[in-house]
């Protein structure tokens, strides 16, 4: 049994060495993984999200407590089991605008790592959508707009979008979740051009 707390609130991370430290993509599996479950996971759990042995993901999981990511959670009930929990179920990274190079570089490195993430998902849903039941190959959707924004409106899109999104996810709806539902992924990137 998990203990409850109260809903955290978004954690922010601009300190370069912490960017640095999540720009792996073992560490962003165990991170996005443990964002999603209220009850957290052991290493042995965390092992087959993140594709290492389990002694492998230890020292990963160890590395996001050190920068203060996750937390040892309370026992499922075997003492000898550790539990390991996000410390926010929200992160987002910001480097600041007048960052210096060191912090560019380390912002730079962590969208990286998350974007090859999101595009190996692509590639895994395009190698495997023929085999995939009609009800979900049709409502799969690649899109791509052009829209013409001020900054302001821009950020209104955004909240509005993150509102959409937010009575959908996965941590809120695991513990009843309606029949038929899956995982999906949601990739949403809001960029000006030149």
């Amino acid at each position: 049994m998990t203990e409850a707390r109260p809903e955290s609130r978004r954690m922010t991370i601009s300190d370069p060495q912490v960017m640095r430290a999540l720009a792996h993509p073992a560490r962003i599996a165990i991170m996005e993984y443990l964002s999603s479950r209220e009850g957290g996971g052991t290493a042995t759990e965390l092992a087959e999200i993140a594709e290492l042995s389990p002694s492998a993901t230890s020292y990963h999981v160890r590395a996001l407590a050190k920068f203060g990511l996750v937390e040892q959670a309370p026992s499922r009930g075997d003492a000898r089991e550790r539990v390991w929990r996000a410390v926010s179920p929200s992160v987002m990274f910001d480097a600041g605008r007048a960052a210096g190079p060191e912090a560019r570089a380390a912002e730079q490195a962590l969208v990286e790592a998350h974007v090859a993430r999101d595009m190996e998902r692509i590639r895994d849903w395009s190698r495997r959508a023929g085999s995939e039941p009609a009800e979900w190959y049709e409502v799969a959707l690649f899109s791509d707009a052009l829209l013409l924004l001020t900054a302001e409106e821009m950020a209104g899109v955004n909240e509005a979008v993150s509102a959409l999104l937010e009575p959908y996810r996965q941590r809120r709806r695991r513990a009843d979740p309606p029949a038929g539902a899956r995982t999906v992924s949601v990739q949403y990137h809001v960029v000006p051009l030149p």
